[in-house]
């Protein structure tokens, strides 16, 4: 049986963990932990990842540590799933509290943490409904399929006619739906048939969305603020205020996919609060749990998400408990810490210092509070850079082969942000 443990027992646990020494660094040579590690995954699981070399066994605030005891910068935050920093003890003590309560009902039932989720995050963003779920390529097919219902029930599409338009090189997860909507190979190829419905136009071409509005049967437009897979690609500014002209003009939902732009990540609270537009569909995952539990959520409005009847869309996890409770602590965290304005002051300063470096080495630098990238001259390898800089104590991964995406923590403070920028400069300019 598992022991339980009593709320003063955890406080005082939390406590400990916040306040012991941080373990010592190692200077050793010897890795055959690591190596092990390595091995096993290697064996038993399968080889669809190439990970960063690097065997990670505990992680506090901005740092990760392997398993040999090296302390690193975590400059990729889980693909920003850990805005609010590694087991923040706020969501922590939500997670493990409602743990020994009651972690899943499934929606047989009814729960009492689910209800004041629903109104605690509806009432955050300004929605009249949530549609909860777990993972974020989980919330952007909720929102495939809220569109696809509502282009039938009000706007009165024919059957199974209904188009969604996607900007090319976007990203959303691997689902054979989401393979569907993008033109990477390494994602689409060899999975096909594909699902039929949905249309790509270029990125930041008003143009060509315009054009495409016009067909009577697109029922949506699904757009990230900035592409992240892609290699953090911010689009010109009013482009964001554009598609909501336009959508609204042509009677067409747009789907705003905040899963990695979204709480706080790029210096406000969502990434089209820059533009102050609001999408007809949110859907936020990642950073909603802090890392801690898988969480996601489709928001929008009662003409859109009462399209939806009881049968017709749903998850054993979603809306757990569990969930709920760890997903409420942290949307507290984003606001009570003000994330967000530190974001946006982390970003500017690690803007301003990266963009110092040789533009022989670092030809770009771009993104927006704490989501960015540089381009790597293509004299250089991305991989051997970010391996580089995991020798130097911070971990980054590569995208599309010439960049480096850096977007730490929302926790980092001024002293750490000072530190491991000295650390990508001393290691760019040593390649």
């Amino acid at each position: 049986m598992f022991a339980k443990l009593t709320t003063r027992g955890i406080a005082s646990r939390l406590s400990s963990m916040a306040q012991k020494t941080q373990p010592k660094e190692t200077s050793t040579t010897d890795t055959s932990r690591s190596e092990a590690v390595f091995a096993r995954e290697k064996k038993y699981g399968a080889h669809n990842y190439h990970p960063l070399p690097v065997a990670l066994s505990r992680g506090e605030g901005v740092h990760v540590w392997d398993v040999e005891g090296k302390r690193y910068y975590d400059y990729l935050s889980a693909y920003s799933a850990v805005n609010q920093g590694h087991c923040h003890p706020k969501i922590i003590r939500a997670l493990t509290e409602q743990s020994q309560k009651l972690a899943l009902t499934s929606r047989a039932f009814y729960s009492d943490v689910l209800g004041e989720y629903e109104e605690y995050i509806t009432k955050f963003f300004g929605y009249d409904k949530v549609l909860p779920m777990n993972t974020g390529v989980e919330g952007c097919e909720t929102a495939c399929k809220l569109a696809r219902k509502w282009g039938y029930v009000k706007k009165q599409i024919p059957e199974n006619k209904a188009k969604i338009i996607f900007a090319r090189n976007n990203f959303w997860g691997r689902t054979l739906a989401a393979i569907s909507a993008s033109n990477d190979p390494s994602s689409y190829e060899g999975f096909g048939p594909y699902m039929p419905g949905f249309e790509l136009i270029d990125y930041n071409n008003l143009a060509a969305l315009e054009q495409a509005l016009q067909d009577p049967t697109v029922c949506a437009f699904m757009v990230e603020p900035i592409q992240g897979e892609a290699g953090v690609i911010v689009p010109d500014e009013g482009y964001l205020r554009k598609v909501r002209e336009l959508c609204t003009k042509h009677n067409v939902l747009w789907i705003g996919d905040e899963v990695q732009t979204g709480l706080a990540r790029t210096g406000r609270m969502l990434a089209v609060d820059y533009e102050e537009v609001r999408p007809d569909i949110l859907i936020l995952g990642k950073a909603l749990s802090g890392g801690i539990y898988p969480v996601s959520a489709a928001l929008c409005n009662d003409e859109v998400m009462l399209c939806i009847k009881p049968g017709e869309h749903g998850s054993t996890y979603g809306g757990n408990p569990l969930g709920c409770r760890v997903a409420i602590a942290a949307l507290e965290v984003l606001q009570e810490e003000r994330l967000a304005e530190n974001a946006f002051k982390m970003g500017q300063l690690l803007r301003t210092e990266l963009s110092k470096l040789p533009k022989d080495v670092v030809s770009v630098v771009r993104g927006k509070g704490l989501l960015n990238a540089i381009v790597i001259n293509a004299k250089y390898d991305a991989w051997e850079v970010c391996l580089k800089l995991r020798d130097n104590g911070l971990l980054a991964k590569p995208t599309h082969g010439d960049i480096i995406r850096f977007a730490p923590p929302l926790v980092i403070t001024e002293a750490q942000m000072l530190e491991s920028i000295d650390i990508i400069k001393k290691t760019i300019l040593n390649m």
